[in-house]
């Protein structure tokens, strides 16, 4: 999570997955006819790769929908993280899908040979899904640059470290889809200038190591999140600045955070106060620390002070 991403609450996560599913489902029937009427690996390997990505989209969804449930007795910290449990779903989908199944196509086509059919259909197919993937990337991009951009944040590096793996998933996914196309239609010419099915079996191997990528990247960036993933280094940087700034407060003895979702988060520290503070004092200037937390980075949502003694008394040092 960047440091704006703790800043800033909202997102257009959902209409984002939306239209990315949307584009996904009558493209994936459309290659897979396609495939059939040219008898295309490639394209058989590229209906997959659009059944799995349907599937990722309605994962997602779901993920959204079940981590916006707020917290309750049996979850007291919240279903944020549920999110990327889906969205970890997701990434197997992917892997299993459309990787498994483009890499099987292709080495069977590879060992038993192929027959290059009609590729008309498919190369149609290919240039109105290249339009709706294109379109479906677009609203990705559009979301991820702009909330970099308005994070002051490289789209790289937003790109990488963003706790909202569903928009993650949407660009990554996008793009895979169209080098996917890029590569089926490479297979296809090459198909039809040599009159050798190898070309297409081996788009299709390329097709699912590309997709195999992508489930990795996806897996990985879920699985740290779930294991527990701290704010950034200038985020805790920043949050310790405001605890000092307490006159009661002498030092951060520890600092915990913890990433929860897209935009929420937790924070325990184990700070020293004056010793010559009052009870009244400490717990005022707990209430206070709490309220610049959260005025600074709006999705803490959880703030927990514990009053620790020192190694040294500290005696009246505000430092």
């Amino acid at each position: 999570m960047t440091e704006a991403g703790i800043q800033n609450g909202g997102g257009e996560s959902t209409l984002t997955v939306i239209v990315a599913a949307a584009a996904n489902l009558g493209i994936a029937l459309a290659k897979a006819v396609a495939g059939v009427i040219s008898g295309s690996s490639a394209m058989l390997s590229e209906a997959a790769h659009s059944v799995a990505d349907t599937v990722t989209e309605l994962l997602l969804l779901t993920a959204l929908k079940r981590s916006e449930k707020p917290a309750d007795e049996e979850h007291p910290l919240g279903y944020g993280p549920e999110r990327y449990i889906w969205a970890m779903l997701a990434a197997v989908a992917t892997f299993v899908g459309g990787a498994v199944f483009s890499l099987y196509d292709g080495i069977h086509t590879l060992v038993q040979g192929e027959t290059p059919g009609d590729p008309l259909v498919s190369y149609i197919v290919l240039g109105v899904a290249f339009v709706l993937e294109g379109y479906s990337l677009r609203t990705g991009l559009k979301q991820a640059r702009g909330e970099a951009a308005r994070f002051k944040a490289p789209f790289k590096r937003y790109l990488r470290y963003t706790p909202d793996t569903a928009v993650k998933a949407v660009v990554m996914e996008d793009s895979a889809a169209l080098v996917g196309l890029v590569l089926a239609a490479g297979g296809l010419l090459g198909g039809q200038l040599t009159g050798s099915g190898a070309w297409d079996g081996l788009a299709s191997l390329l097709i699912g190591l590309l997709l195999l990528y992508v489930a990795w990247v996806l897996g990985r960036s879920n699985a740290e999140l779930l294991i527990g993933r701290p704010l950034p280094k200038s985020v805790r940087e920043r949050i310790r600045a405001e605890l000092l700034e307490s006159e009661h407060i002498v030092a951060v003895l520890e600092l915990t955070t913890l990433v929860q979702g897209p935009h929420e988060a937790l924070v325990a520290a184990k700070v020293d106060f004056r010793d010559v503070s009052t009870a009244a004092e400490i717990e005022w200037a707990c209430e206070r620390a709490e309220q610049r937390l959260r005025a600074a980075f709006p999705a803490i949502g959880r703030v927990y002070l514990d009053p620790t003694p020192g190694p040294v008394s500290s005696g009246d040092d505000t430092r």
